[in-house]
C-alpha cells in the first residue's frame, strides 16, 4: 500500500520518537503522529509525505492506550510548554530511557552499554524555577473558543503554539511553575491590559510590552519578576513593580530588561532595577547561588541536585584530583565538586557566566576553583592534563576540534553530562575507540516533555 498525502488511515502507535511524536508503521512505512501515546489506535490524516516517512494528524482516537491519562492542564495539546501530560509518568520515564538507548545504538553505533532506569523528578508539576511568557497583539484561540465573541483577540500573555513564533496562547495558569507564580502572572496581565500601552507585535515589531519572565527560588521561596520591554519608561513599569512588591512579600526582585532589537529573546541590551535586589538566592545541596535575570541556572532545582550527585558519584573522587570542567557556565558543577577534589578549572565562553561563577565561589568560600573565559578549542592547550574531565555541552554537543583536543589530552576519566541524547551519542561515538562507555544514567528534569538529561561515565582504554 502506498501512503499518500490527504489519505486517512487507521494506525496503531508503537513508540514515541525523540521530539514527542508517536510512531506508527503502515506496510513498513513510518508515520509520525503528534499528540498520541504508545498503544493508541487512531484514525489519522496524512498531512506531509516524504521519501522515508510521513506525518499525520489525529482525526479521532479509535481506542485509547492504557498509558493515556486525562491531562490536568486545559492548554494541553495546544501549548508548546509540555506535550506528554496525557502520558502516565512511569511510561514517560521508560520512553526517555529508550530514547537514550536508541540514540547510542543508532547514532553512536554503541551497543551493550548499561543504561539505567530513568531517575524521576521529585516534583512532576511546579518544578520549573524559570518561566518566560510572551506578549503578543494577536491571541491564538483554543478550539472551544472558536466562533465565540471574544473582546481580547488583540492581547495575549502566555506561551507559544508549538513550532510558531507569532501564535501565543493567553495562559492563565501554567502547572509547570509553582502556584504563586500564576497569581503573579495574572496581576501582571491585568496591569498590562489596563495600562493602555500596546503590547509588542511579533510581526509588526511595534509595541512596548514584550516578555514577562518569572524566576523562583525553591530553597527560599523567593521570586524575581523580569519585565522585558521594547524601550525604557520608568513611569510605565515602576508602578507595576510597586504593586507587585506591596502585594507579594516573597517578590524580592523586580527588574526591567530593555530589548530594542527585533530578535524575540527575553534578554535585554541593558537592565534597570525597579525594586529590591538585582538577584535572588538559590541552593543546590549545601551551596548557595546568586541568580540574576539573565543568569543560566538549571530550571529544575531539585533535579539539578540529583544530577550533580550522580556526576560526583561517577567521578569517584578521593580529594586529590585535578578536574577540568568544560562549558562550566555559572560554576555550579565545579562548586558542587570542590570539597571532594584538589583543584578545578572551568572553561566558559560567556563573560557574564564566568563572572557569576567567580562570585559564586566567593560567596561559598571556595578557593580551589578557577575559571577561564574563552572558546574551549582555544583554551584547552593552556591547561595541564586533568585526572577527571567534566563535559556539559549545549544541545548541539561538542565542536569536532574540541573532541580532537580531548583525545590528545587523554584524561583518565570523563563524565559527560548531556541534555540531548542524539548529540551525546554522536560525541561518544567519535571517542569510543579510546574510551570505554561504562554506564549511562538518565535523569528526568523535565516531566511531561521529551527532554532528558543523561550522565555518562567513561574510562580511558
Amino acid at each position: 500500500m502506498t501512503v499518500k498525502k490527504g489519505q486517512e488511515l487507521e494506525l496503531e502507535i508503537t513508540e514515541l520518537a525523540f521530539g514527542g511524536k508517536g510512531i506508527a508503521h503502515k506496510d513498513g512505512f513510518a508515520v509520525f503522529v503528534d499528540q498520541t501515546v504508545p498503544l493508541d489506535i487512531v484514525n489519522a490524516r496524512i498531512i506531509k509525505k516524504k521519501k522515508s516517512f510521513a506525518v499525520a494528524r489525529v482525526v479521532e482516537i479509535v481506542n485509547e492506550s492504557p498509558f493515556r491519562i486525562s491531562p490536568p492542564c486545559i492548554y494541553s495539546g495546544q501549548c508548546g510548554g509540555c506535550k506528554w501530560q496525557c502520558l502516565q509518568y512511569d511510561k514517560q520515564l521508560d520512553c526517555k530511557r529508550q530514547h537514550v538507548i536508541d540514540s547510542l545504538e543508532h547514532i553512536g553505533i554503541i551497543k551493550g552499554v548499561t543504561v539505567h532506569a530513568t531517575i524521576p523528578s521529585k516534583l512532576i508539576y511546579g518544578y520549573r524555577n524559570k518561566m518566560e511568557f510572551s506578549c503578543s497583539d494577536r491571541r491564538w484561540l483554543m478550539p472551544d473558543e472558536m466562533g465565540k465573541e471574544n473582546p481580547d483577540l488583540n492581547f495575549a500573555l502566555g506561551l507559544h503554539v508549538p513550532g510558531t513564533f507569532h501564535k501565543v496562547l493567553d495562559i492563565k495558569k501554567c502547572l509547570l511553575q509553582p502556584a504563586s507564580g500564576n497569581n503573579i502572572l495574572d496581576d501582571v496581565r491585568t496591569y498590562i491590559k489596563e495600562s493602555n500601552v500596546p503590547v509588542y507585535g511579533l510581526r509588526s515589531h511595534i509595541g512596548f510590552w514584550r516578555f514577562v519572565m518569572l524566576r523562583h527560588s525553591a530553597a527560599y521561596d523567593q521570586w524575581m519578576v523580569n519585565i522585558v520591554t521594547a524601550e525604557e519608561s520608568n513611569k510605565i513599569v515602576k508602578p507595576l513593580a510597586e504593586l507587585l512588591t506591596a502585594k507579594y512579600p516573597e517578590i524580592v526582585s523586580v527588574v526591567n530588561n530593555v530589548n530594542t532589537l527585533k530578535a524575540g529573546i527575553a534578554v535585554g541590551e541593558y537592565e534597570i532595577l525597579l525594586a529590591g535586589s538585582s538577584s535572588i538566592k538559590e541552593k543546590i545541596g549545601s551551596f548557595e547561588f546568586e541568580i540574576s535575570a539573565n543568569s543560566f541556572f538549571q530550571t529544575n532545582t531539585l533535579g539539578a541536585e540529583i544530577l550533580y550527585e550522580k556526576v560526583k558519584e561517577y567521578a569517584e573522587l578521593s580529594g586529590e584530583e585535578y578536574i577540568v570542567d568544560l562549558y562550566s557556565g555559572a560554576g555550579t558543577i565545579a562548586i558542587f565538586l570542590a570539597d571532594s577534589a584538589k583543584e578545578l578549572t572551568g572553561i566558559e565562553i560567556s563573560k557574564s557566566a564566568v563572572q557569576d561563577a567567580e562570585a559564586n565561589c566567593l560567596n561559598n568560600k571556595i578557593s580551589n576553583c578557577r575559571f577561564i573565559l574563552g572558546d574551549i578549542k582555544d583554551c584547552l592547550e593552556q591547561i595541564k592534563k586533568p585526572d577527571v574531565m567534566i563535559i556539559d555541552p549545549p544541545r548541539v554537543g561538542m565542536h569536532k576540534d574540541v573532541v580532537k583536543q580531548i583525545l590528545d589530552m587523554a584524561p583518565s576519566k570523563i563524565i559527560y553530562v548531556s541534555c540531548n541524547p542524539a548529540t551525546m551519542a554522536r560525541d561518544l561515538g567519535i571517542i569510543k575507540d579510546n574510551y570505554k562507555i561504562l554506564e549511562v544514567q538518565p535523569v528526568d528534569m523535565f516531566p511531561h516533555t521529551y527532554h532528558i538529561e543523561s550522565v555518562a561515565r567513561l574510562e580511558r582504554k
